[in-house]
Protein backbone atom coordinates (compact mmCIF):
# COMPACT_ATOMS: atom_id res chain seq x y z
CA UNK A 1 0.00 0.00 0.00
CA UNK A 2 2.85 2.46 1.05
CA UNK A 3 4.37 1.76 -2.64
CA UNK A 4 1.21 2.31 -4.20
CA UNK A 5 0.95 5.82 -2.37
CA UNK A 6 4.45 6.78 -2.93
CA UNK A 7 4.76 6.06 -6.47
CA UNK A 8 1.19 7.53 -7.19
CA UNK A 9 2.30 11.00 -5.41
CA UNK A 10 5.58 11.02 -7.67
CA UNK A 11 3.53 11.07 -10.22
CA UNK A 12 1.06 13.47 -9.03
CA UNK A 13 -2.07 11.30 -8.68
CA UNK A 14 -2.14 11.79 -5.23
CA UNK A 15 -1.22 14.34 -2.54
CA UNK A 16 -0.55 14.08 0.97
CA UNK A 17 -2.70 16.64 3.11
CA UNK A 18 -3.03 17.01 7.00
CA UNK A 19 -1.76 12.99 7.22
CA UNK A 20 -4.18 12.40 4.68
CA UNK A 21 -3.20 10.67 1.24
CA UNK A 22 -6.12 12.00 -1.30
CA UNK A 23 -6.16 10.45 -4.88
CA UNK A 24 -6.63 13.28 -7.21
CA UNK A 25 -9.74 12.45 -9.30
CA UNK A 26 -9.28 15.22 -11.90
CA UNK A 27 -5.30 13.76 -12.32
CA UNK A 28 -6.76 10.43 -14.32
CA UNK A 29 -8.94 10.55 -17.45
CA UNK A 30 -10.69 7.57 -17.17
CA UNK A 31 -12.29 8.84 -13.41
CA UNK A 32 -15.76 7.44 -13.73
CA UNK A 33 -15.82 5.49 -17.34
CA UNK A 34 -17.11 2.29 -15.47
CA UNK A 35 -20.35 4.06 -13.91
CA UNK A 36 -20.67 6.54 -17.33
CA UNK A 37 -20.85 9.30 -15.10
CA UNK A 38 -20.27 13.16 -15.01
CA UNK A 39 -17.44 14.70 -12.97
CA UNK A 40 -18.94 18.11 -12.63
CA UNK A 41 -21.89 16.22 -11.95
CA UNK A 42 -21.19 14.82 -8.97
CA UNK A 43 -21.77 16.53 -5.32
CA UNK A 44 -19.87 14.61 -3.02
CA UNK A 45 -18.64 16.73 0.45
CA UNK A 46 -15.57 15.69 2.31
CA UNK A 47 -16.17 13.09 4.93
CA UNK A 48 -15.78 13.79 8.33
CA UNK A 49 -12.42 14.56 9.40
CA UNK A 50 -11.19 14.40 6.07
CA UNK A 51 -9.32 17.65 5.31
CA UNK A 52 -7.08 19.33 3.12
CA UNK A 53 -8.78 18.19 0.13
CA UNK A 54 -8.00 20.41 -3.21
CA UNK A 55 -11.62 19.05 -4.54
CA UNK A 56 -14.22 17.82 -2.60
CA UNK A 57 -14.55 14.91 -4.86
CA UNK A 58 -11.32 13.58 -4.10
CA UNK A 59 -11.25 10.57 -2.15
CA UNK A 60 -8.83 9.30 1.13
CA UNK A 61 -6.27 6.41 -0.14
CA UNK A 62 -4.79 6.54 3.84
CA UNK A 63 -6.43 8.29 6.36
CA UNK A 64 -4.79 10.06 9.54
CA UNK A 65 -5.10 8.36 13.19
CA UNK A 66 -8.03 8.57 15.40
CA UNK A 67 -7.77 7.73 19.11
CA UNK A 68 -8.35 3.80 19.53
CA UNK A 69 -8.52 2.89 15.71
CA UNK A 70 -5.61 0.76 14.53
CA UNK A 71 -3.14 2.82 12.78
CA UNK A 72 0.60 2.10 11.21
CA UNK A 73 3.22 4.25 10.67
CA UNK A 74 3.98 5.55 6.87
CA UNK A 75 5.95 8.52 5.49
CA UNK A 76 3.08 10.90 6.13
CA UNK A 77 2.10 10.09 9.15
CA UNK A 78 0.35 7.00 11.24
CA UNK A 79 -3.28 5.80 10.19
CA UNK A 80 -4.91 3.37 8.04
CA UNK A 81 -5.50 2.38 4.70
CA UNK A 82 -8.97 3.84 2.77
CA UNK A 83 -11.30 0.95 2.21
CA UNK A 84 -10.38 1.19 -1.88
CA UNK A 85 -6.90 0.79 -1.40
CA UNK A 86 -7.36 -1.87 0.77
CA UNK A 87 -8.87 -3.89 -2.42
CA UNK A 88 -6.64 -2.17 -5.32
CA UNK A 89 -3.44 -3.30 -2.99
CA UNK A 90 -4.61 -6.39 -2.48
CA UNK A 91 -5.80 -7.33 -5.99
CA UNK A 92 -2.21 -5.92 -7.34
CA UNK A 93 -0.34 -8.70 -4.64
CA UNK A 94 -2.45 -11.62 -5.06
CA UNK A 95 -3.87 -11.59 -8.36
CA UNK A 96 -0.93 -9.21 -10.27
CA UNK A 97 -1.05 -6.60 -12.35
CA UNK A 98 -4.36 -7.87 -14.58
CA UNK A 99 -6.84 -10.21 -13.77
CA UNK A 100 -10.20 -11.46 -15.74
CA UNK A 101 -12.51 -11.09 -13.51
CA UNK A 102 -14.28 -8.43 -10.68
CA UNK A 103 -17.38 -8.74 -8.92
CA UNK A 104 -19.44 -7.24 -6.50
CA UNK A 105 -23.07 -5.67 -5.91
CA UNK A 106 -24.59 -3.05 -8.08
CA UNK A 107 -24.22 -0.57 -5.37
CA UNK A 108 -20.42 -0.91 -5.41
CA UNK A 109 -19.95 0.34 -8.81
CA UNK A 110 -19.62 3.95 -7.50
CA UNK A 111 -17.72 5.22 -5.60
CA UNK A 112 -16.02 1.77 -4.18
CA UNK A 113 -15.09 0.57 -7.91
CA UNK A 114 -14.21 4.25 -9.65
CA UNK A 115 -12.10 4.47 -7.43
CA UNK A 116 -10.21 0.78 -7.12
CA UNK A 117 -9.51 1.24 -10.92
CA UNK A 118 -8.94 4.38 -10.68
CA UNK A 119 -5.74 3.90 -8.21
CA UNK A 120 -4.45 0.64 -9.80
CA UNK A 121 -4.80 2.12 -13.33
CA UNK A 122 -2.97 4.97 -12.40
CA UNK A 123 -0.54 2.84 -10.97
CA UNK A 124 0.32 1.13 -14.01
CA UNK A 125 -2.01 -2.37 -13.40
CA UNK A 126 -4.10 -3.05 -16.04
CA UNK A 127 -6.52 -4.72 -13.46
CA UNK A 128 -10.04 -6.23 -14.28
CA UNK A 129 -10.71 -7.41 -17.88
CA UNK A 130 -14.51 -7.51 -17.52
CA UNK A 131 -16.91 -6.45 -14.30
CA UNK A 132 -20.45 -8.74 -13.15
CA UNK A 133 -22.15 -6.40 -11.12
CA UNK A 134 -24.74 -8.31 -9.28
CA UNK A 135 -28.14 -7.15 -7.73
CA UNK A 136 -29.26 -7.91 -4.14
CA UNK A 137 -31.00 -10.55 -2.43
CA UNK A 138 -34.29 -8.54 -0.88
CA UNK A 139 -36.81 -9.58 1.63
CA UNK A 140 -39.92 -7.91 2.11
CA UNK A 141 -38.48 -5.43 -0.57
CA UNK A 142 -35.80 -4.39 1.58
CA UNK A 143 -31.96 -5.21 0.51
CA UNK A 144 -31.01 -7.96 2.75
CA UNK A 145 -27.79 -7.12 4.49
CA UNK A 146 -26.61 -7.50 7.97
CA UNK A 147 -26.53 -3.83 9.15
CA UNK A 148 -30.64 -3.99 8.39
CA UNK A 149 -30.40 -6.67 10.43
CA UNK A 150 -32.45 -9.43 8.12
CA UNK A 151 -29.94 -11.47 6.81
CA UNK A 152 -30.39 -15.20 6.66
CA UNK A 153 -27.31 -17.16 6.96
CA UNK A 154 -26.18 -19.98 4.80
CA UNK A 155 -25.51 -21.73 7.55
CA UNK A 156 -28.72 -21.56 9.06
CA UNK A 157 -30.12 -22.16 5.63
CA UNK A 158 -28.96 -25.37 5.11
CA UNK A 159 -30.12 -26.83 8.34
CA UNK A 160 -33.53 -26.36 6.05
CA UNK A 161 -32.88 -26.93 2.40
CA UNK A 162 -30.39 -29.33 0.67
CA UNK A 163 -27.52 -27.12 -0.05
CA UNK A 164 -27.93 -28.12 -4.19
CA UNK A 165 -31.51 -26.84 -3.96
CA UNK A 166 -30.47 -23.28 -2.45
CA UNK A 167 -28.00 -23.23 -4.74
CA UNK A 168 -30.35 -23.82 -7.59
CA UNK A 169 -32.56 -21.09 -6.31
CA UNK A 170 -30.12 -18.75 -5.81
CA UNK A 171 -28.90 -19.13 -9.53
CA UNK A 172 -32.28 -18.94 -10.96
CA UNK A 173 -32.24 -15.31 -11.74
CA UNK A 174 -30.39 -13.35 -13.87
CA UNK A 175 -27.06 -12.58 -11.71
CA UNK A 176 -28.62 -8.33 -12.52
CA UNK A 177 -31.86 -8.74 -11.10
CA UNK A 178 -33.25 -9.24 -7.65
CA UNK A 179 -34.22 -11.97 -5.56
CA UNK A 180 -36.83 -11.81 -3.39
CA UNK A 181 -36.67 -14.14 -0.76
CA UNK A 182 -39.70 -16.07 0.08
CA UNK A 183 -40.07 -19.55 1.63
CA UNK A 184 -42.56 -20.07 -1.09
CA UNK A 185 -39.85 -19.28 -3.93
CA UNK A 186 -37.85 -21.85 -2.57
CA UNK A 187 -39.91 -24.33 -2.17
CA UNK A 188 -40.83 -23.40 -6.38
CA UNK A 189 -37.31 -24.21 -6.72
CA UNK A 190 -36.94 -27.28 -4.76
CA UNK A 191 -40.36 -28.48 -6.79
CA UNK A 192 -38.44 -27.31 -10.30
CA UNK A 193 -34.94 -29.15 -9.56
CA UNK A 194 -36.91 -32.08 -8.50
CA UNK A 195 -38.03 -32.48 -11.75
CA UNK A 196 -34.66 -32.37 -13.03
CA UNK A 197 -33.47 -34.92 -10.03
CA UNK A 198 -36.53 -37.60 -10.90
CA UNK A 199 -34.97 -37.36 -14.61
CA UNK A 200 -31.57 -37.77 -13.94
CA UNK A 201 -32.37 -41.20 -11.15
CA UNK A 202 -34.94 -42.79 -13.65
CA UNK A 203 -32.48 -42.11 -16.92
CA UNK A 204 -29.48 -43.60 -14.50
CA UNK A 205 -32.33 -46.94 -13.65
CA UNK A 206 -32.56 -47.28 -17.10
CA UNK A 207 -28.86 -47.08 -18.44
CA UNK A 208 -28.15 -49.95 -15.54
CA UNK A 209 -24.69 -48.02 -15.33
CA UNK A 210 -22.89 -44.77 -14.75
CA UNK A 211 -23.56 -42.30 -17.77
CA UNK A 212 -20.93 -39.77 -18.05
CA UNK A 213 -21.64 -35.92 -18.81
CA UNK A 214 -21.20 -35.12 -22.41
CA UNK A 215 -17.94 -33.69 -23.88
CA UNK A 216 -19.99 -30.56 -25.28
CA UNK A 217 -23.04 -28.84 -24.18
CA UNK A 218 -25.88 -28.07 -26.58
CA UNK A 219 -25.21 -25.33 -28.39
CA UNK A 220 -28.12 -23.41 -27.17
CA UNK A 221 -27.37 -23.90 -23.73
CA UNK A 222 -23.60 -22.31 -24.60
CA UNK A 223 -25.02 -19.54 -26.51
CA UNK A 224 -27.09 -18.81 -23.51
CA UNK A 225 -24.23 -18.50 -21.45
CA UNK A 226 -22.18 -16.63 -23.75
CA UNK A 227 -24.79 -13.72 -23.22
CA UNK A 228 -23.47 -12.34 -20.00
CA UNK A 229 -23.86 -15.01 -18.23
CA UNK A 230 -27.76 -16.31 -19.03
CA UNK A 231 -28.58 -18.57 -16.81
CA UNK A 232 -32.12 -18.72 -16.59
CA UNK A 233 -32.04 -19.28 -20.40
CA UNK A 234 -29.71 -21.94 -20.07
CA UNK A 235 -31.81 -23.28 -17.45
CA UNK A 236 -34.86 -23.21 -19.67
CA UNK A 237 -32.50 -25.33 -22.04
CA UNK A 238 -31.93 -27.88 -19.09
CA UNK A 239 -35.61 -28.14 -18.62
CA UNK A 240 -35.83 -28.67 -22.44
CA UNK A 241 -33.46 -31.39 -22.59
CA UNK A 242 -35.56 -33.03 -19.44
CA UNK A 243 -38.98 -32.84 -21.08
CA UNK A 244 -37.04 -34.58 -24.08
CA UNK A 245 -35.50 -37.40 -21.72
CA UNK A 246 -38.79 -38.17 -20.13
CA UNK A 247 -40.75 -38.50 -23.68
CA UNK A 248 -37.72 -41.13 -24.46
CA UNK A 249 -38.29 -42.76 -21.11
CA UNK A 250 -42.19 -42.89 -21.62
CA UNK A 251 -41.35 -44.39 -24.52
CA UNK A 252 -38.89 -47.05 -23.55
CA UNK A 253 -36.46 -45.15 -25.90
CA UNK A 254 -32.70 -46.21 -24.02
CA UNK A 255 -30.62 -44.42 -26.67
CA UNK A 256 -32.28 -40.99 -26.45
CA UNK A 257 -33.12 -41.13 -23.16
CA UNK A 258 -29.39 -41.87 -22.08
CA UNK A 259 -27.83 -39.00 -24.74
CA UNK A 260 -30.15 -36.54 -22.74
CA UNK A 261 -28.87 -37.77 -19.84
CA UNK A 262 -25.54 -37.11 -20.92
CA UNK A 263 -26.25 -33.26 -21.94
CA UNK A 264 -28.13 -32.85 -18.89
CA UNK A 265 -25.57 -33.70 -16.84
CA UNK A 266 -22.88 -31.68 -18.48
CA UNK A 267 -24.97 -28.48 -18.18
CA UNK A 268 -25.72 -28.93 -14.90
CA UNK A 269 -21.81 -29.56 -14.33
CA UNK A 270 -21.33 -25.84 -15.77
CA UNK A 271 -23.78 -24.80 -13.38
CA UNK A 272 -22.42 -27.07 -10.30
CA UNK A 273 -25.46 -28.48 -10.08
CA UNK A 274 -25.06 -31.89 -11.77
CA UNK A 275 -26.86 -34.05 -8.33
CA UNK A 276 -24.39 -37.27 -9.21
CA UNK A 277 -20.85 -35.07 -9.00
CA UNK A 278 -19.15 -36.68 -5.65
CA UNK A 279 -19.45 -32.70 -3.96
CA UNK A 280 -23.28 -33.32 -3.24
CA UNK A 281 -22.38 -36.74 -1.62
CA UNK A 282 -24.08 -36.39 1.96
CA UNK A 283 -24.35 -32.71 1.79
CA UNK A 284 -27.92 -33.02 3.50
CA UNK A 285 -27.16 -31.10 6.36
CA UNK A 286 -29.71 -30.82 9.74
CA UNK A 287 -33.19 -31.59 8.54
CA UNK A 288 -32.33 -31.86 5.00
CA UNK A 289 -30.15 -34.56 5.73
CA UNK A 290 -32.46 -36.40 8.13
CA UNK A 291 -34.70 -36.17 5.65
CA UNK A 292 -32.27 -37.70 2.91
CA UNK A 293 -31.90 -40.53 6.11
CA UNK A 294 -35.60 -41.00 6.60
CA UNK A 295 -36.05 -41.47 2.01
CA UNK A 296 -34.43 -45.04 2.07
CA UNK A 297 -36.71 -46.02 4.63
CA UNK A 298 -40.11 -44.81 3.31
CA UNK A 299 -38.72 -46.04 -0.25
CA UNK A 300 -38.73 -49.73 1.77
CA UNK A 301 -42.06 -49.33 2.84
CA UNK A 302 -43.78 -48.18 -0.52
CA UNK A 303 -41.54 -50.75 -2.45
CA UNK A 304 -43.52 -52.94 0.04
CA UNK A 305 -46.98 -52.04 -0.84
CA UNK A 306 -46.08 -51.42 -4.61
CA UNK A 307 -45.10 -55.18 -4.60
CA UNK A 308 -48.60 -55.84 -3.34
CA UNK A 309 -50.06 -53.82 -5.89
CA UNK A 310 -48.41 -55.52 -8.66
CA UNK A 311 -49.42 -59.14 -7.53
CA UNK A 312 -53.04 -57.66 -7.31
CA UNK A 313 -52.39 -56.96 -10.89
CA UNK A 314 -50.35 -59.95 -11.81
CA UNK A 315 -53.66 -61.71 -9.98
CA UNK A 316 -56.04 -59.33 -12.57
CA UNK A 317 -57.43 -58.35 -9.15
CA UNK A 318 -57.81 -54.98 -10.64
CA UNK A 319 -60.14 -53.76 -8.15
CA UNK A 320 -57.14 -53.60 -5.19
CA UNK A 321 -54.76 -52.85 -7.20
CA UNK A 322 -56.53 -49.17 -7.81
CA UNK A 323 -57.52 -49.34 -4.46
CA UNK A 324 -53.63 -49.18 -3.34
CA UNK A 325 -52.75 -46.72 -6.02
CA UNK A 326 -55.26 -44.63 -4.79
CA UNK A 327 -54.59 -44.30 -1.03
CA UNK A 328 -50.80 -44.15 -2.08
CA UNK A 329 -51.71 -40.83 -3.95
CA UNK A 330 -53.89 -39.87 -0.87
CA UNK A 331 -50.81 -39.68 0.93
CA UNK A 332 -49.38 -37.56 -1.01
CA UNK A 333 -46.93 -39.97 -3.52
CA UNK A 334 -47.50 -40.11 -7.14
CA UNK A 335 -47.11 -43.35 -8.87
CA UNK A 336 -46.24 -43.77 -12.46
CA UNK A 337 -45.93 -47.01 -14.43
CA UNK A 338 -43.08 -47.66 -16.35
CA UNK A 339 -41.96 -50.39 -18.25
CA UNK A 340 -38.85 -50.81 -16.19
CA UNK A 341 -42.15 -50.65 -13.03
CA UNK A 342 -43.15 -48.79 -11.06
CA UNK A 343 -42.27 -45.54 -9.45
CA UNK A 344 -42.87 -43.17 -6.86
CA UNK A 345 -42.30 -39.67 -6.40
CA UNK A 346 -43.60 -37.02 -3.74
CA UNK A 347 -46.59 -35.18 -5.45
CA UNK A 348 -44.28 -34.57 -8.79
CA UNK A 349 -46.30 -36.17 -11.20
Amino acid sequence: MTEMMRVLIERGHAYPAEGNVYFDVRSFDGYLGLSNQELDNLLQPAGEGETGKRDPRDFAMWKAAKPGEPSWETPWGRGRPGWHLECSAMAHKYLGSAFDVHGGGVDLVFPHHENEIAQAKAFGDDFAGYWVHNAWVTMSGEKMSKSLGNSVLVSEMVKHWRPIVLRYYLGTPHYRSMIEYSEEALREAESAFGRIEGFVQRAVELAGRTVEPATEVPPAFAEAMDDDLGVPQALAIVHTTVRQGNTALTADDKETAIARLAEVRAMLGVLGLDPLHEQWAGTGGGEANALDSMHGVVDSLVRLVLDQRQAARARKDYATADAIRDRLQQSGLAIEDTPSGPRWSIGSH
